[in-house]
């Protein structure tokens, strides 16, 4: 498929905006809707830290010019890519940087081709997506942080304190079930005293990317701190809950974890709760985590529910 790809330095971007406002000033033309939808882009993209919302926005004043039929954005922060309006034939695709820092790449697409007038204004255009882009970028950095652990990428217990409670509360008006499962690592100091925190430390990132492969995108997975983690599945009941405890379980025992070319096996304990009617949140991690202890004194490597 027709495709025309740049790269685009946002100061490069602002220079080429900067020079084309002075030329229109000096043939003191009227105000051309180009001119009009760079300043109400300018305006309106500075209302939001949401990233979705200042692409949304972005994207409405480049449809109003370029008559576009879809735009994607990709970027790491960004998870799967954001996606607005549907794929066309004929596409552009730009690598987004400003002052060398990486901002991500940006697609428009049309069921005609863009002609080279099209592209020089939507070129400038994207100079006025350089600070809120870079915003919401930092952002979304900032949110990731203050509710993700730091070692793991898991959700903190700050993130599952909120989640849990909010969960609850739409649990309770919706009588949808929900449950969750705590699991501890066996055995986990016994990684530390042998093969130094270092290793534990890798040990941890390998069983997180093993549970959450395990797991639905509307599932959480958070670290209670140690190697205890909380899974909250939502609209889960009862059985499906141990399902879901099991699998976890058959997957952390089948984990190809390897220490200076040695494996490791590690295996967890898990205990789960389902939420009734007289639960707040203390109460059904509390049932869970006694599930847990039951599942350690009676063995390891087993899940005990409610």
């Amino acid at each position: 498929m027709p495709l025309q790809g740049n790269t685009i330095d946002f100061d490069s971007a602002r220079m080429k905006l900067a020079q084309g406002d002075a030329a229109r000033r000096r043939r003191s033309k009227p105000v051309t809707s180009f001119e009009a939808i760079q300043r109400h882009l300018s305006l309106t993209l500075q209302t939001s830290l949401e990233l979705d919302r200042v692409l949304e926005m972005f994207f409405a004043g480049l449809q109003a010019l370029l008559q576009a039929d879809g735009m994607e954005y990709r970027h790491s922060a960004a998870g799967a890519p954001l996606s607005l309006g549907h794929r066309a034939l004929h596409r552009c695709s730009y690598r987004l940087s400003h002052a060398g820092g990486y901002l991500g790449e940006l697609q428009l697409s049309r069921q005609t081709r863009f002609a080279e007038n099209e592209l020089a204004s939507l070129e400038a255009l994207l100079g006025t997506l350089l600070f809120p882009l870079r915003n919401a970028l930092m952002y979304r950095e900032a949110l990731a942080s203050a509710l993700n652990d730091t070692l793991t990428g898991a959700g903190n217990r700050l993130a599952l304190n909120q989640n849990l409670e909010r969960d609850i509360r739409l649990a309770k008006r919706t009588g949808q079930p929900l449950s969750l499962t705590i699991l501890d690592v066996d055995h986990f100091k016994q990684i530390n005293d042998r093969f130094g925190h270092a290793y534990g430390d890798e040990a941890l990132k390998a069983l997180v990317n093993c549970v959450a492969a395990s797991l639905r995108n509307v599932d959480g997975l958070y670290r209670l701190g140690g190697e205890e983690f909380v899974v909250l599945l939502i609209n889960t009941d009862a059985n499906a809950c141990h399902l879901v405890a099991e699998r976890i379980r058959q997957s952390i025992e089948q984990l190809q974890f390897h220490i200076d070319g040695q494996p490791l096996p590690m295996t967890a304990s898990l205990g789960h709760a389902t939420l009734r009617a007289d639960d707040d949140a203390t109460s059904l991690l509390n049932r869970a985590d006694l599930r847990m202890y039951e599942a350690k004194r009676g063995g390891r490597n087993r899940v005990m529910g409610q």
